[in-house]
């Protein structure tokens, strides 16, 4: 059985990828609080592992282009997860082989 993450590791994981995604983006800590009004010192924190505002969070989710992901964060159950798929033309669906219909025959028609 797997041990439930403590809060402060969420913070800390979430931190992280914060971190990752804006070095993927090449932005500074600078940068990513000039485009989202947020100090760099709580970007800092925040990438520490250290708790930040909430509002601060979806500032920066947005700035670095995550903000469809806030719908994943608490999911609404009221739409059936097929809705939560990728839609796209390109998705493979099952198909059936097309065989012909047989007739039917007795042993001695013809």
């Amino acid at each position: 059985m797997s041990k439930q993450k403590s809060c402060q590791e969420y913070i800390k994981e979430l931190g992280r990828r914060i971190k990752h995604y804006r070095i993927m983006r090449e932005m500074s800590q600078q940068e990513l609080a000039d485009k989202t009004g947020i100090s760099k010192r709580s970007i800092s924190r925040l990438e520490q592992g250290e708790s930040v505002q909430l509002n601060s969070l979806f500032l920066l989710l947005i700035a670095l282009d995550l903000g469809d992901n806030i719908e994943l964060l608490v999911p609404d159950q009221t739409k059936r997860p097929s809705f939560y798929l990728e839609k796209s033309e390109n998705v493979l669906k099952r198909v059936r082989k097309k065989t012909e219909k047989k007739v039917f025959k007795w042993g001695d028609e013809d």
